[in-house]
Protein backbone atom coordinates (compact mmCIF):
# COMPACT_ATOMS: atom_id res chain seq x y z
CA UNK A 1 0.00 0.00 0.00
CA UNK A 2 3.35 2.45 0.69
CA UNK A 3 4.50 1.43 -2.45
CA UNK A 4 1.53 2.43 -4.39
CA UNK A 5 0.96 5.78 -2.90
CA UNK A 6 4.74 6.61 -3.08
CA UNK A 7 3.72 5.70 -7.15
CA UNK A 8 1.46 7.96 -6.94
CA UNK A 9 2.67 10.92 -5.39
CA UNK A 10 5.93 10.69 -7.29
CA UNK A 11 3.36 10.74 -11.07
CA UNK A 12 2.19 13.63 -9.97
CA UNK A 13 4.99 14.99 -9.32
CA UNK A 14 6.49 14.75 -12.77
CA UNK A 15 3.45 14.83 -14.38
CA UNK A 16 2.93 17.75 -17.46
CA UNK A 17 1.67 21.00 -15.77
CA UNK A 18 -0.57 23.72 -17.29
CA UNK A 19 1.07 25.65 -19.12
CA UNK A 20 1.49 29.24 -17.33
CA UNK A 21 -0.88 31.37 -19.86
CA UNK A 22 -3.58 28.87 -18.67
CA UNK A 23 -2.42 29.68 -15.13
CA UNK A 24 -2.78 33.73 -15.34
CA UNK A 25 -6.45 34.41 -14.29
CA UNK A 26 -9.05 36.48 -16.08
CA UNK A 27 -9.22 39.27 -16.08
CA UNK A 28 -5.88 40.85 -15.19
CA UNK A 29 -6.30 43.90 -16.78
CA UNK A 30 -9.27 46.63 -16.79
CA UNK A 31 -12.41 45.68 -19.09
CA UNK A 32 -13.86 48.55 -21.62
CA UNK A 33 -17.86 47.75 -21.48
CA UNK A 34 -19.08 49.84 -25.06
CA UNK A 35 -22.29 51.55 -25.19
CA UNK A 36 -23.71 53.64 -28.23
CA UNK A 37 -26.41 55.95 -26.44
CA UNK A 38 -25.79 58.96 -24.79
CA UNK A 39 -25.50 59.87 -20.85
CA UNK A 40 -28.40 59.01 -18.78
CA UNK A 41 -30.46 56.83 -21.27
CA UNK A 42 -31.30 53.08 -20.66
CA UNK A 43 -28.14 51.85 -22.17
CA UNK A 44 -26.00 53.80 -20.50
CA UNK A 45 -27.80 53.23 -17.08
CA UNK A 46 -27.72 49.59 -17.39
CA UNK A 47 -24.03 49.35 -18.08
CA UNK A 48 -23.19 51.54 -15.30
CA UNK A 49 -24.90 49.37 -12.55
CA UNK A 50 -23.94 45.90 -14.30
CA UNK A 51 -20.49 47.68 -14.54
CA UNK A 52 -19.92 48.24 -10.97
CA UNK A 53 -21.23 45.00 -9.47
CA UNK A 54 -18.92 43.02 -12.13
CA UNK A 55 -15.83 45.23 -10.99
CA UNK A 56 -16.53 44.19 -7.55
CA UNK A 57 -16.72 39.75 -8.97
CA UNK A 58 -13.46 40.87 -11.00
CA UNK A 59 -11.40 42.52 -8.90
CA UNK A 60 -10.96 44.47 -11.60
CA UNK A 61 -12.50 47.91 -13.23
CA UNK A 62 -14.95 47.63 -15.77
CA UNK A 63 -15.12 50.80 -17.44
CA UNK A 64 -18.55 52.04 -19.39
CA UNK A 65 -17.35 53.74 -22.51
CA UNK A 66 -19.86 55.48 -24.87
CA UNK A 67 -19.46 55.65 -28.43
CA UNK A 68 -22.85 56.76 -29.49
CA UNK A 69 -24.72 57.42 -32.62
CA UNK A 70 -26.82 55.69 -35.79
CA UNK A 71 -29.21 53.41 -32.98
CA UNK A 72 -25.97 52.12 -31.42
CA UNK A 73 -23.97 50.83 -34.62
CA UNK A 74 -21.04 52.85 -33.97
CA UNK A 75 -20.21 51.18 -30.51
CA UNK A 76 -21.38 47.52 -32.44
CA UNK A 77 -18.91 48.01 -35.05
CA UNK A 78 -15.99 49.02 -33.13
CA UNK A 79 -16.28 46.02 -30.80
CA UNK A 80 -17.22 43.64 -33.81
CA UNK A 81 -13.41 44.22 -34.95
CA UNK A 82 -11.39 44.65 -31.52
CA UNK A 83 -9.72 41.61 -30.45
CA UNK A 84 -12.02 38.51 -29.07
CA UNK A 85 -9.71 38.62 -25.49
CA UNK A 86 -12.44 39.41 -23.28
CA UNK A 87 -11.42 43.14 -22.25
CA UNK A 88 -13.67 44.64 -24.86
CA UNK A 89 -17.66 44.07 -24.50
CA UNK A 90 -20.90 45.55 -25.76
CA UNK A 91 -23.83 46.54 -23.97
CA UNK A 92 -26.12 45.55 -26.67
CA UNK A 93 -29.64 46.63 -26.97
CA UNK A 94 -33.00 45.94 -29.06
CA UNK A 95 -31.90 48.47 -31.54
CA UNK A 96 -29.11 46.01 -32.73
CA UNK A 97 -31.71 43.72 -33.85
CA UNK A 98 -33.62 46.64 -35.65
CA UNK A 99 -30.94 47.72 -37.72
CA UNK A 100 -30.49 44.56 -39.02
CA UNK A 101 -33.61 44.95 -41.10
CA UNK A 102 -33.39 48.72 -41.54
CA UNK A 103 -30.43 48.97 -43.10
CA UNK A 104 -29.17 48.13 -46.51
CA UNK A 105 -25.65 47.27 -45.13
CA UNK A 106 -24.01 47.52 -41.77
CA UNK A 107 -20.37 47.10 -41.52
CA UNK A 108 -20.54 43.72 -39.12
CA UNK A 109 -23.44 40.93 -39.04
CA UNK A 110 -25.39 41.17 -36.52
CA UNK A 111 -25.62 37.79 -35.00
CA UNK A 112 -22.40 36.24 -36.84
CA UNK A 113 -19.68 38.91 -35.95
CA UNK A 114 -20.63 38.66 -32.19
CA UNK A 115 -19.87 36.67 -29.42
CA UNK A 116 -22.98 36.40 -27.33
CA UNK A 117 -23.05 36.30 -23.42
CA UNK A 118 -26.07 36.96 -21.97
CA UNK A 119 -29.37 38.99 -21.82
CA UNK A 120 -29.97 41.50 -18.73
CA UNK A 121 -33.20 43.12 -19.06
CA UNK A 122 -36.11 42.86 -20.96
CA UNK A 123 -38.50 46.30 -20.57
CA UNK A 124 -41.19 48.42 -22.68
CA UNK A 125 -41.22 51.42 -23.73
CA UNK A 126 -43.17 54.89 -22.21
CA UNK A 127 -45.32 57.56 -24.94
CA UNK A 128 -45.16 60.61 -23.02
CA UNK A 129 -46.43 64.10 -23.32
CA UNK A 130 -45.65 67.86 -21.51
CA UNK A 131 -48.23 68.40 -18.86
CA UNK A 132 -49.92 70.99 -20.78
CA UNK A 133 -50.20 68.89 -23.88
CA UNK A 134 -54.10 68.84 -25.71
CA UNK A 135 -53.36 64.95 -25.96
CA UNK A 136 -54.99 63.21 -22.92
CA UNK A 137 -54.94 59.36 -24.40
CA UNK A 138 -52.79 57.89 -26.92
CA UNK A 139 -56.05 57.44 -28.91
CA UNK A 140 -56.56 61.57 -28.36
CA UNK A 141 -53.15 61.99 -30.04
CA UNK A 142 -53.89 59.62 -32.80
CA UNK A 143 -57.18 61.30 -33.56
CA UNK A 144 -54.70 65.01 -33.90
CA UNK A 145 -52.19 63.20 -36.12
CA UNK A 146 -55.26 62.01 -38.54
CA UNK A 147 -56.61 65.88 -38.62
CA UNK A 148 -53.30 67.12 -39.31
CA UNK A 149 -51.03 64.69 -41.23
CA UNK A 150 -47.00 64.84 -40.52
CA UNK A 151 -47.40 67.37 -37.61
CA UNK A 152 -47.67 65.60 -34.97
CA UNK A 153 -43.78 64.28 -34.41
CA UNK A 154 -42.51 62.11 -31.87
CA UNK A 155 -38.75 61.74 -30.62
CA UNK A 156 -36.25 58.71 -30.81
CA UNK A 157 -32.61 57.86 -30.21
CA UNK A 158 -31.74 57.55 -33.43
CA UNK A 159 -32.41 56.13 -36.66
CA UNK A 160 -33.11 52.38 -36.56
CA UNK A 161 -33.57 52.44 -32.78
CA UNK A 162 -36.56 50.61 -31.62
CA UNK A 163 -37.90 53.84 -30.06
CA UNK A 164 -37.86 54.86 -33.89
CA UNK A 165 -39.69 51.61 -34.75
CA UNK A 166 -42.38 51.85 -31.97
CA UNK A 167 -43.58 55.19 -33.44
CA UNK A 168 -43.42 53.99 -37.00
CA UNK A 169 -45.24 50.77 -36.05
CA UNK A 170 -48.15 53.23 -34.12
CA UNK A 171 -48.74 55.17 -37.20
CA UNK A 172 -48.65 52.20 -39.64
CA UNK A 173 -51.19 50.10 -36.98
CA UNK A 174 -53.15 53.97 -36.43
CA UNK A 175 -53.51 54.99 -40.31
CA UNK A 176 -51.74 57.72 -39.23
CA UNK A 177 -48.65 59.68 -40.26
CA UNK A 178 -46.14 61.36 -37.54
CA UNK A 179 -42.87 63.04 -38.04
CA UNK A 180 -39.73 61.23 -36.45
CA UNK A 181 -37.40 63.57 -34.63
CA UNK A 182 -34.54 61.40 -34.01
CA UNK A 183 -31.41 62.07 -31.22
CA UNK A 184 -28.22 60.81 -30.26
CA UNK A 185 -29.22 59.48 -27.22
CA UNK A 186 -29.17 60.32 -23.58
CA UNK A 187 -31.20 63.11 -21.89
CA UNK A 188 -31.16 64.57 -25.56
CA UNK A 189 -35.23 63.73 -25.91
CA UNK A 190 -36.23 64.71 -22.87
CA UNK A 191 -34.80 68.07 -23.48
CA UNK A 192 -36.40 68.28 -26.52
CA UNK A 193 -39.91 67.16 -25.01
CA UNK A 194 -39.61 69.58 -22.50
CA UNK A 195 -38.79 72.29 -25.01
CA UNK A 196 -41.66 71.90 -26.95
CA UNK A 197 -39.62 70.34 -30.26
CA UNK A 198 -41.31 67.29 -30.07
CA UNK A 199 -45.18 66.25 -28.92
CA UNK A 200 -43.95 62.49 -28.04
CA UNK A 201 -41.41 61.09 -26.02
CA UNK A 202 -41.20 57.21 -27.16
CA UNK A 203 -38.58 56.02 -24.41
CA UNK A 204 -37.29 53.87 -21.75
CA UNK A 205 -39.07 53.37 -18.50
CA UNK A 206 -35.67 53.75 -17.44
CA UNK A 207 -35.32 57.02 -18.89
CA UNK A 208 -38.78 58.05 -17.93
CA UNK A 209 -40.01 57.11 -14.76
CA UNK A 210 -37.66 59.66 -13.21
CA UNK A 211 -39.90 62.51 -15.00
CA UNK A 212 -43.14 60.89 -14.21
CA UNK A 213 -42.74 60.72 -10.63
CA UNK A 214 -41.78 64.46 -10.98
CA UNK A 215 -44.88 65.10 -12.89
CA UNK A 216 -42.78 66.89 -15.68
CA UNK A 217 -44.13 64.63 -17.90
CA UNK A 218 -47.37 62.53 -18.58
CA UNK A 219 -47.81 59.14 -20.05
CA UNK A 220 -50.31 58.30 -22.59
CA UNK A 221 -49.43 54.66 -22.95
CA UNK A 222 -46.69 51.78 -21.96
CA UNK A 223 -46.09 49.76 -25.53
CA UNK A 224 -46.21 46.46 -23.82
CA UNK A 225 -49.05 44.23 -24.51
CA UNK A 226 -50.10 44.39 -20.78
CA UNK A 227 -49.88 47.36 -18.27
CA UNK A 228 -46.49 47.00 -16.77
CA UNK A 229 -46.12 46.32 -12.87
CA UNK A 230 -43.93 49.65 -12.41
CA UNK A 231 -46.46 51.97 -14.10
CA UNK A 232 -49.94 51.49 -12.47
CA UNK A 233 -52.59 53.21 -14.32
CA UNK A 234 -50.49 54.00 -17.48
CA UNK A 235 -52.47 51.69 -20.24
CA UNK A 236 -51.20 49.36 -22.61
CA UNK A 237 -51.32 50.99 -26.23
CA UNK A 238 -52.71 47.05 -27.40
CA UNK A 239 -55.98 49.31 -25.43
CA UNK A 240 -55.99 51.25 -28.38
CA UNK A 241 -53.96 49.23 -30.51
CA UNK A 242 -55.59 45.69 -30.29
CA UNK A 243 -51.90 43.27 -30.67
CA UNK A 244 -49.63 46.11 -30.40
CA UNK A 245 -46.48 44.84 -28.52
CA UNK A 246 -43.09 46.32 -28.62
CA UNK A 247 -40.56 45.14 -26.04
CA UNK A 248 -36.50 45.72 -25.74
CA UNK A 249 -33.98 44.40 -23.91
CA UNK A 250 -30.47 44.38 -23.00
CA UNK A 251 -27.67 42.43 -23.05
CA UNK A 252 -23.89 41.34 -22.96
CA UNK A 253 -21.73 40.50 -26.29
CA UNK A 254 -18.02 40.49 -27.17
CA UNK A 255 -16.67 39.83 -30.83
CA UNK A 256 -16.47 36.85 -32.66
CA UNK A 257 -14.00 34.09 -31.48
CA UNK A 258 -13.77 34.60 -28.12
CA UNK A 259 -12.92 31.68 -26.43
CA UNK A 260 -15.62 29.10 -24.81
CA UNK A 261 -14.53 28.96 -21.48
CA UNK A 262 -13.84 32.52 -21.26
CA UNK A 263 -17.52 32.93 -22.79
CA UNK A 264 -18.85 31.12 -19.94
CA UNK A 265 -17.09 32.72 -17.64
CA UNK A 266 -18.25 35.82 -18.11
CA UNK A 267 -21.27 34.57 -18.35
CA UNK A 268 -21.77 33.67 -15.00
CA UNK A 269 -19.64 36.74 -13.65
CA UNK A 270 -23.23 38.73 -15.28
CA UNK A 271 -25.51 36.30 -14.10
CA UNK A 272 -24.11 36.69 -10.03
CA UNK A 273 -23.52 40.51 -10.85
CA UNK A 274 -27.29 40.57 -11.33
CA UNK A 275 -28.09 38.39 -8.63
CA UNK A 276 -26.65 40.67 -5.88
CA UNK A 277 -29.90 41.79 -4.39
CA UNK A 278 -28.90 45.52 -4.32
CA UNK A 279 -28.79 45.17 -8.00
CA UNK A 280 -31.43 43.81 -8.85
CA UNK A 281 -33.95 46.00 -7.05
CA UNK A 282 -31.90 49.00 -8.92
CA UNK A 283 -32.40 47.56 -11.93
CA UNK A 284 -36.22 46.46 -11.61
CA UNK A 285 -36.87 49.83 -9.78
CA UNK A 286 -35.96 51.98 -12.94
CA UNK A 287 -38.54 49.60 -14.49
CA UNK A 288 -36.53 46.57 -15.89
CA UNK A 289 -37.44 42.84 -15.56
CA UNK A 290 -33.90 41.50 -15.30
CA UNK A 291 -33.78 37.80 -17.08
CA UNK A 292 -30.21 36.59 -17.36
CA UNK A 293 -29.74 33.43 -19.38
CA UNK A 294 -27.45 31.27 -21.59
CA UNK A 295 -25.27 32.57 -24.86
CA UNK A 296 -27.28 30.41 -26.88
CA UNK A 297 -30.75 31.99 -25.86
CA UNK A 298 -29.25 35.44 -26.21
CA UNK A 299 -28.04 34.38 -29.81
CA UNK A 300 -31.50 32.74 -30.81
CA UNK A 301 -32.97 35.95 -29.57
CA UNK A 302 -31.24 38.23 -31.38
CA UNK A 303 -31.89 36.26 -34.70
CA UNK A 304 -35.43 35.63 -33.99
CA UNK A 305 -35.67 39.51 -33.26
CA UNK A 306 -33.49 40.47 -36.48
CA UNK A 307 -35.93 38.63 -38.22
CA UNK A 308 -39.19 39.88 -36.43
CA UNK A 309 -38.15 43.50 -37.18
CA UNK A 310 -37.07 42.96 -40.46
CA UNK A 311 -40.72 42.22 -41.19
CA UNK A 312 -42.40 44.79 -39.26
CA UNK A 313 -40.09 47.14 -41.21
CA UNK A 314 -41.24 45.69 -44.65
CA UNK A 315 -44.71 45.52 -43.57
CA UNK A 316 -44.86 49.16 -42.48
CA UNK A 317 -42.88 50.29 -45.81
CA UNK A 318 -40.51 52.06 -43.85
CA UNK A 319 -37.83 53.02 -46.14
CA UNK A 320 -34.26 51.31 -45.92
CA UNK A 321 -31.57 53.34 -44.65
Amino acid sequence: MKTFLAVLLFSALISPQPPVHAQVSYPSKPIRLVQGFGPGGNADTVARIVADSMSKIFGQPVVVEAKTGAGGNIASAEVAKSSPDGYTLLLLTGGHAVSAGLYKSLPFHPVDDFSMISTITFFPFVVSVRPDHPAKTLQDAIQMAKAQPGKLNYSSVGVGSTQHLAGELISSMAGIRMTHVPYRGGAAPMEGLLRGDVDLLIDTVTFTTTQLQGGRVRPLAVTSARPWPSLPGVPAAAETLPGFDVRSWTGLAGPKGMDRNLVQRLNLALNDAVAVGAVRRQLEGLGNHVLPGTPTEMRELVAREAARWAQVIKDAKIPQQ
